[in-house]
């Protein structure tokens, strides 16, 4: 297995560990350690930047698979996913934003399928990828309390929550446009 295949899937090894860190809680709602929260953030920010480094050590080797071009947008999914799921259950997402980004992604994982039967690879789009970019900047924020803004009262996550909200309704609705041969048959 090549490196970027390996980054992938430690991308998808690290979610129940940024999980562990974001959600363990001891009796009486307390956190297992100081600053258990900041970890959890470091640790998805660290496995959101895989993301990219995958891609752009695939593309400059010249080790773009098949596997990876179908584990990196799945992984992609499960890490913001799991991170929603977890900001809901903490208060944090609205649970609409969460299930509408949710929504798109399944979506999109249809699609992807359906056009895989067809022999036929979906790659990201610019949109796509602009909407990765915005999601994790939303969750990175949420995650570190809008640090380091907050410190003088700017807010950024939930304000970019709604920016990753639009570019995932925008970018799945091109996926659809520019799958309707495939949907047709």
């Amino acid at each position: 297995m090549n490196l970027p295949n390996r980054l992938t899937f430690a991308r998808i090894i690290i979610i129940p560990i940024f999980m562990a860190f974001l959600l363990l809680q001891v009796p009486k709602g307390h956190t297992l350690f100081p600053n258990q929260d900041l970890v959890a953030a470091a640790i998805f920010i660290i496995a959101a930047t895989t993301d990219g480094l995958d891609g752009y050590i695939a593309r400059k080797r010249g080790q773009v698979t098949v596997l990876g071009k179908f584990m990196d947008p799945l992984a992609d999914k499960l890490l913001v996913s799991a991170a929603l799921i977890s900001l809901v259950e903490l208060g944090q997402v609205p649970a609409w934003v969460a299930w509408t980004i949710l929504g798109r992604e399944f979506a999109v994982t249809g699609l992807r399928a359906i056009a895989a039967a067809d022999k036929v690879i979906i790659s990201a789009s610019k949109l796509g990828k602009i909407k990765t970019v915005t999601q994790v900047i939303a969750i990175s924020a949420i995650l570190l309390h809008d640090w380091p803004l907050s410190l003088v009262g700017i807010p950024v996550g939930q304000p970019f929550l709604y920016i990753a909200l639009f570019f995932t309704i925008v970018s799945g609705i091109d996926y659809v446009l520019k799958s309707k041969k495939l949907l047709k048959k």
